[in-house]
């Protein structure tokens, strides 16, 4: 995806530290803004769209604070040309505020091109939690999360993310209407991994098709990095569909469970030895930038198609793999599974009507395979072009005014 020119550019340490507070006096908000309209105007009552484009910067980014909860957060949207700004919370240990920042730039990017191309009527946002989530995440935490988010007007919807869950959503939602990703019991659609590793399989089939000349991965060796939330789900579309597959992730655990289900699939220690294996397809479904210039130079296999989000550590890594003759299909395309499902719950959840979008990732990597053979560019720009298209064409209609 383009590069943002830099929003909030340079260290941000300060910008969570002691500073102005606002109503009970424990709460700090501050915001950047590049929206026209101002900050944080109230959604969707306020059209027309802003008129930031695809390739612009960020619309708003804030940083929340609630020192007596411990809450450090920071909410970035990219886009409301197609509508709300959806993504999920992460709930991580960053290293520090800087670390925290890059993600959420990059994340609520993705998003914006993850939406656009699962046909949703939806922009891109995303939030990070600074903190290890076992130890800091409280009900008064996440409650007072949500008081941020509702703070926006909805101009941006939350959902779950790595180190939060639906039941985390719940608490959210006591303070907040702009929450998906609930429990089944609080009328959400519960586990959005679900759909997340059906598009990823259906992602995954037609890049077979288009490398192979067929979708089957039928005795095709499959490396899984990472088989926690969606990479488990993942080897088991795998296992039925006749692949060989072989796993590693940083906890042991994790692999111990997969190897408990299925007995046939092989472990090995890490990343350097998944790629020493004479893979087929590569399938990184771990935290992102797993794709760096070591890893793509001896990268075996014909196919990159996983669940991660920002696999690529840096721009330029898609040509690099397209002149390898390394088929990519970028992450947020063929990991749209887990929006459309909370996305779906914005009309009352249907797994039925959701599951069908979901495997619709199947014709549209198909689009984008043949429109980058056609234009000669690699799949990530394809993508990229058919995402920013629909953000510019349909985001444009929302200007059109309609009486009251």
């Amino acid at each position: 995806m383009p590069s943002d020119p830099g929003v909030a550019a340079g260290p941000v340490s300060s910008v969570l530290g002691p500073g102005p507070r606002t109503g009970s006096g424990h709460t700090l908000i501050a915001v950047f803004a590049s929206n026209p309209r101002g900050s944080a105007p109230a959604y969707p009552q306020d059209a027309p769209a802003p008129t930031s484009t695809a390739r612009g910067g960020h619309e708003q980014v804030v940083f929340c604070q609630d020192p007596q909860t411990g809450l450090r957060a920071i909410i970035a949207i990219y886009s409301t040309a197609l509508g709300p700004a959806l993504g999920g919370t992460r709930f991580f240990p960053y290293p520090s505020e800087d670390a925290a920042l890059a993600d959420v730039l990059n994340l609520s990017r993705a998003m914006a091109y993850k939406n656009a191309l699962a046909g949703l009527d939806l922009g891109g946002g995303k939030a990070v939690i600074i903190g290890d989530p076992a130890r800091l995440k409280t009900e008064a935490l996440l409650r007072a999360y949500g008081r941020f988010v509702e703070s926006l007007g909805g101009r941006y919807v939350t959902a779950c993310d790595i180190g939060t869950y639906s039941e985390d959503m719940d608490l959210v939602a006591r303070e907040c209407h702009y929450v998906t990703g609930r429990t089944v019991l609080n009328g959400g659609g519960g586990d959005s991994s679900i759909l997340t590793a059906i598009g990823v399989f259906h992602g995954m089939r037609a890049a077979a098709e288009h490398t192979w000349g067929s979708d089957s991965l039928e005795d095709r060796l499959v490396g899984v990095e990472g088989v926690g939330k969606v990479g488990h789900r993942l080897v088991g579309h795998l296992i039925e569909a006749g692949a060989r597959v072989v796993v590693c992730d940083v906890n042991a655990a994790a692999v111990q469970r997969v190897l408990a289900v299925h007995p046939g699939v092989q472990a090995v220690g890490g990343q350097a030895e998944l790629l020493a294996r004479p893979l087929d397809v590569y399938a990184p479904c771990a935290m992102g930038g797993a794709l760096t210039d070591e890893s793509v130079a001896v990268l075996p296999a014909r196919i990159v198609c996983g669940a991660a989000n920002n696999q690529l550590a840096h721009a330029g890594l898609e040509k690099v793999l397209a002149d390898r003759d390394i088929l990519y299909a970028p992450d947020y395309l063929v990991n749209a599974g887990g929006v459309i499902q909370v996305a779906d719950e914005l009309a009352g959840f249907n797994f039925e009507r959701a599951s069908a979008r979901a495997e619709k990732i199947y014709v549209t990597a198909k689009k984008i395979f043949a429109l980058a053979d056609e234009e000669g560019v690699p799949p990530a720009v394809a993508a990229d072009r058919l995402a920013e298209r629909r953000m510019a064409e349909v985001g444009r209609l929302r200007g059109i005014w309609l009486p009251s």
